[in-house]
């Protein structure tokens, strides 16, 4: 089957480009055409078209706010900080990707070839460990 990448980009790596733009707003200040080249660089395809109403969203949400710069003119650069909750949303971010690395990474790892055992094979083995013999 084959993946259609535009729905898996705006699916699932739309929500790693909120926690890149939450990571580096608790560093310091980010603006836009920073963070497109930030994510450019991680190998996200992301536009403006899609980064700036991204940036707006996250401050509606209350995860960042702005700043313009007052001697800018009409094109003056935004400037985005990290709110208070916005690094609330990142610690549980942080915690949430710790545990989907550990499950999806390092167990997975675990299991060899990368390959993990049938569903059947896995529900007989945790109903093994879960029922006493005898």
């Amino acid at each position: 089957m084959k993946t259609n990448l535009k729905t898996a980009t705006r699916e699932i790596l739309l929500g790693f480009w909120k926690a890149h733009i939450l990571h580096h707003a608790d560093e310091g200040p980010v603006v836009g055409h920073w963070m497109l080249q930030e994510l450019r660089r991680h190998g996200y395809d992301v536009s403006p078209g899609t980064m700036y109403p991204l940036l707006q969203r996250m401050e509606r949400n209350g995860w960042l706010r702005s700043e313009v710069d007052e001697d800018g003119g009409p094109r003056a650069r935004r400037s985005y900080f990290l709110t208070e909750t916005g690094r609330e949303v990142l610690e549980l971010v942080r915690s949430q990707v710790e545990e989907l690395h550990r499950e999806l990474v390092v167990e997975h790892a675990k299991e060899g070839n990368g390959h993990r055992p049938s569903r059947k094979k896995r529900a007989s083995t945790r109903d093994q460990k879960v029922r006493p013999k005898g």
